[in-house]
């Protein structure tokens, strides 16, 4: 399991909980999230290489890869790239297309703009971030990558000078025209969300011609949050 943008492993816990009923299940901290490690640069092929070197750590030669957002496009490149160590690919809503539209741009503003050293509480961050964040659960989101020092005070969790310069790379498509993953494919979206689109079926096609789209109605950009019996329904039967 990857995790999205300013998302980690525990995005996962509950989700990952149901899912290890039936199989062996692994959530990773991307580069810059989480507890893993910080430092640039921060590019799609080097967290494919950061993922594939896990993966040889770990002993595993094949895996069934799923990734959400952000990490689905890691999950693409990598299938793309290197076929032979996905046996499946899950990819929960996103497109392997370019997302140019500075959607995240005010939310790294707020982030980039709170100070720190004047922070008592997550509760007072989340206020601080309504002039520039106007949606609540995005503003509570943003704050679940605060955490509190050993002296008291606060820093964050992810490193946010890297992830806000490399944004635009992020926000690209990291998929050429030659790649291609021919194996089973599952695309999950969200019924609410506008990440993937009724036009990005062909393209989607182009790179995953086995792929198959499943919609879950009732959810926005985060399914295996908002919607997770029908998300981890979607899986078993993938």
């Amino acid at each position: 399991m990857l995790h999205g943008l300013l998302g980690s492993s525990r995005n996962w816990l509950t989700t990952g909980g149901d899912l290890a009923a039936h199989h062996h299940v692994l959530a990773l901290d991307l580069r810059n999230h989480g507890k893993s490690p910080h430092g640039a640069p921060m590019d799609y092929a080097t967290l494919m290489a950061d993922v594939l070197a896990w993966l040889d750590a770990q002993g595993l030669a094949t895996v069934s890869l799923m990734g959400h957002s952000m990490g689905g496009k890691v999950a693409m490149l990598l299938a793309c790239r290197h076929p032979s160590r996905v046996t499946q690919l899950m990819v929960v809503d996103i497109a392997p297309k370019n997302y140019l539209s500075h959607a995240h741009r005010a939310e790294f503003a707020a982030m980039n703009e709170l100070r720190l050293d004047t922070v008592q509480s997550r509760g007072e961050a989340e206020l601080r971030f309504e002039a520039r964040v106007s949606d609540w659960a995005m503003r509570k989101f943003l704050t679940t990558n605060l955490e509190r020092t050993a002296e008291g005070t606060w820093q964050w969790l992810i490193n946010l000078p890297v992830i806000t310069a490399a944004l635009p790379t992020i926000e690209g498509n990291p998929l050429v025209d030659t790649d291609q993953f021919t194996g089973p494919v599952l695309f999950i979206t969200g019924g609410k969300s506008r990440y993937v689109v009724e036009a990005d079926k062909a393209v989607i096609m182009q790179y995953f011609p086995a792929a198959r789209i499943t919609i879950i109605a009732d959810s926005g950009h985060n399914p295996h949050m908002e919607a997770r019996g029908a998300f981890v329904a979607a899986l078993l039967t993938a």
